[in-house]
């Protein structure tokens, strides 16, 4: 096939050429295009018939590789990596997500040529079904997303073809609404969504913000005001709707209020002031908070507008040890799905099994297995490979392989006699380094 032998700078001018930028993605994208930028540089690799050739495969299956065999992080985290120009690359990440939740999803790289960075967010469906549900700009290494269910979602963070870098992967989550109580955030909430109610017959719709009588309650979302009245169990009330969401939000206890129906107001502005009116008279002031979708019911109000984590915090890894072929020093490790020690087993390893260090933090290593396998090992039961295990002296011929299998191409056929220095094993094979300072494999 003539496209197996095209050159690196065809691919280069093909690649550069052949994807366009993109802006719109999701539902209102033409039907007739792929849905998100990485799918459209997909399509731009089949139409130039380079999904033919191997790294044009490999880019493809490296994408489809990452979503199922994602690994688990909790949030904020962050991870530093690096990806290889001769090298398809991508990485998933797993991660659980309430409704009301914001999240910002940030690559930062750096290389010799400007690398563009694919960012998608996939639903994890029943049946290990997954759906698109967001996607970052063509121009862009930032993502915010806000999911619309409670589930687990998958992050899946791929490069370019031809490009090389280290990068730094940032999630961290906010509130996706501002706050409703000018002054206050979720530490002064009292009373939460679900509390039994006068005697159990009615449950508690909401969250309880207490504060200083007359403090501005303010918008939390752009939207219109609808439904300002009075009644007995919330006093003065108002709702703010907001169609972007589907949901509105109901205030209630209001001392007095600052808008009027059908008055579209933005996040920020007074939309009263708290009070204690209705059947909050016997308690203190307080605004309470609700939210309401258009057609299911009320929702807990708690992760629209708790505080966020924080920033990641996690020790990156030294950049200098990206890339870095290392070894099982403890008398047994594990490599595990994610980055602490109570996450789900993926293999156990012997003392001395090779690994390389593909990113990760100071404390827990992102390596990938001869057989590539990838997860997570802590960096303290591993160690560099400089110094050898033990000398060999071959008995007979063997070749020098470029990988742990045995139909791995020969780098080249040492002779009887040659001596090797063993750094690494894997299952049957071990990582040598001959008296040329070459690296490889030999089978047992």
């Amino acid at each position: 096939m003539a496209f197996i032998h095209i050159s690196r700078s065809l691919w280069i001018g093909l690649l550069l050429g052949g994807v366009s930028a993109c802006t719109g993605v999701g539902p209102t994208a033409n039907l007739f295009r792929p849905s998100s930028p990485h799918d459209q540089y997909g399509q731009s690799l089949k139409e130039a018939k380079l999904d033919r050739t191997a790294l044009g495969t490999d880019w493809i299956s490296a994408g489809e590789r990452a979503l199922r065999d994602s690994l688990k992080i909790t949030i904020p985290y962050r991870e530093s990596g690096y990806f290889a120009a001769n090298k398809a690359f991508a990485v998933g990440y797993r991660l659980d997500a309430q409704q009301g939740d914001r999240f910002l999803v940030r690559v930062e790289s750096q290389g010799q040529k400007e690398a563009q960075v694919f960012i998608d967010v996939f639903a994890l469906e029943a049946r290990n079904r997954i759906s698109l549900i967001a996607a970052s700009k063509a121009d862009t290494n930032v993502l915010a997303w806000e999911p619309r269910r409670t589930q687990t979602y998958l992050i899946r963070i791929q490069p370019e073809l031809l490009r090389s870098g280290r990068y730094t992967i940032t999630v961290t989550r906010e509130p996706a609404l501002s706050f409703p109580v000018q002054g206050r955030d979720s530490r002064q909430i009292s009373s939460f969504f679900g509390a039994v109610r006068d005697g159990g017959r009615r449950r508690h719709e909401g969250v309880d913000i207490f504060a200083p009588k007359g403090t501005p309650a303010l918008a939390s979302v752009d939207g219109i005001i609808t439904g300002v009245s009075t009644n007995s169990l919330g006093g003065n009330v108002a709702f703010l709707t907001s169609n972007d969401r589907n949901i509105r939000l109901y205030y209630a206890h209001l001392d007095r209020w600052n808008v009027s129906n059908g008055q579209r107001v933005s996040v920020g502005d007074t939309v009263g002031f708290v009070g204690n009116t209705g059947n909050a008279r016997t308690t203190g002031p307080h605004l309470h908070f609700g939210i309401y979708g258009f057609t299911d019911g009320a929702t807990d109000p708690l992760p629209y507008i708790r505080m966020g984590r924080g920033p990641a915090r996690q020790s990156l890894l030294t950049l200098s040890r990206l890339g870095d072929s290392v070894r099982v020093s403890a008398a047994r490790s594990v490599v595990r799905l994610a980055p602490h020690s109570d996450a789900t087993v993926l293999r156990e390893l012997p003392k001395s099994s090779a690994l390389t260090i593909i990113g990760g933090t100071e404390t827990w290593l992102r390596v990938e297995l001869p057989d590539g396998l990838t997860g997570y090992i802590a960096s303290a039961t591993t160690e560099a490979e400089k110094k050898p295990l033990r000398r060999l002296t071959l008995p007979t011929t063997k070749p020098l392989l470029d990988a742990a299998n045995g139909r791995a191409a020969a780098i080249k056929i040492l002779p009887t006699g040659s001596t090797v220095d063993v750094l690494a094993t894997a299952s049957s094979f071990q990582l040598v380094r001959n008296s040329d300072g070459q690296t490889g494999w030999l089978s047992l």
